[in-house]
């Protein structure tokens, strides 16, 4: 098992996933890491890879790099999504085997299951039936992952575990309001609107210096800015002689999702890591156990909780108190209907979430509009 002076590599520990990895296992008071960016060490070069694994030779890996994305990114760039997912995985999953790894925790998402899964989700849901168009790649490439740490295990004898976050949100999120999740993309604009609807340029400039938008800088003009929200759904008209402001959101807003503090996912993959084995999760089948037939062996980490994305969107306009009027386009695609994990499999096992979304949302939007001390301007 893991001990504090274990050297731990951790895939992507600049993103959602990874920095809450990096921060939890600090706070249990492990010390030992080996981490690399994206710019050195590109995770999908074989050849870097397998230099990586056989000079560092890490004791235990969270495999939580991936290429991730909403709705839009998933649609437009689909074979980026599984060429680039395909090969993460397999360099590092295979290089972990070749290089004698203790134990690997692999990331996927609940995006692997069904369209037309049987709510809540379990694990045994998997390969039942087709999958959600829109996202068919990534799911595809996160199910080939859980196949190779499955199958791996039962051939080499490795210890590579397969989790299934929920929809994450939290700290570090990616909020590019191309190619990000719902939760942090309605983040953003209703925060924009709500510097917008209040004439709040400071605000306005330094969010976008922060993060860009279609090439267009905190040092364009104010009409090229304002354009520049339009054309991402941030719209400003005049009412009566003043001016209201709406937020577009895509779909109906009625899809259900399923929402998981990436804080209380990164407790859950670290409780795995130190404490429930390959072996562990097979017991826990034994229907599967049974009929000789090794199979769903990935955990489910999720809440078991559900909101409809427009609830979501009120509850976010509510903490970030923007007055305007959201918009929902239902030209645009909703997606599955409903996700919504079974997490007995986990709490079976020990373990359960703290934060519910309510929280959650408070949490994020006050670290967004706090972060580098940038939008001191905000007044929630």
């Amino acid at each position: 098992m893991m001990n504090k002076n274990s050297k731990i590599y951790i895939a992507g520990h600049r993103g959602l996933v990874g920095s809450a990895l990096l921060k939890n296992l600090k706070k249990q008071g492990y010390q030992n890491f080996v981490l690399r960016t994206h710019a050195e060490l590109d995770l999908t070069n074989q050849e870097a890879v397998a230099d990586f694994f056989t000079t560092e030779k890490p004791d235990y890996v969270f495999l939580a790099a991936a290429k991730v994305g909403g709705i839009m990114a998933n649609s437009t760039y689909r074979g980026e999504f599984i060429y680039d997912n395909l090969m993460i995985q397999n360099n590092v999953i295979h290089q972990a085997w070749l290089n004698g790894v203790k134990k690997l925790l692999f990331l996927g998402s609940t995006c692997i299951y069904p369209r037309e899964a049987p709510q809540p989700m379990s694990e045994d849901s998997l390969l039942s039936s087709a999958l959600e168009y829109t996202n068919e790649p990534y799911a595809i490439a996160k199910i080939a992952g859980i196949k190779l740490c499955e199958n791996y295990n039962l051939q080499y004898g490795t210890n590579f575990i397969s989790v299934m976050p929920t929809n994450l949100y939290g700290p570090n999120d990616n909020f590019d309001l191309q190619k990000s999740h719902v939760l942090p993309a309605l983040v953003r604009k209703l925060l924009l609107g709500k510097y917008l609807e209040e004439s709040n340029w400071d605000a306005i400039r330094k969010d976008i210096e922060m993060r860009p938008v279609n090439g267009i800088s905190e040092l364009n003009s104010a009409n090229e800015i304002e354009a520049l929200l339009e054309s991402i759904g941030i719209k400003k008209e005049n009412k009566d002689g003043n001016p209201a402001i709406s937020v577009e959101i895509w779909g109906s807003g009625k899809p259900m999702r399923e929402f998981l503090w990436s804080e209380d996912m990164a407790d859950a993959c670290v409780f795995i890591m130190e404490k429930i084995n390959f072996d562990d999760v097979v017991k826990a089948n034994p229907v599967a156990v049974d009929s000789g037939e090794i199979r769903n062996t990935h955990i489910n980490i999720g809440t078991g909780r559900e909101i409809s994305i427009g609830d979501l969107a009120r509850l976010i306009k509510a903490e970030v108190r923007f007055r305007g009027d959201l918009v929902f386009n239902t030209s645009k695609p909703d997606g599955t209907m409903r996700k919504l994990t079974n997490p007995s499999k986990l709490r079976r096992l020990g373990w359960k979430h703290q934060i519910e979304i309510e929280e959650g949302i408070s949490k994020v939007c006050q670290w967004y509009a706090s972060e580098k001390k940038s939008y001191s301007t905000m007044n929630l």
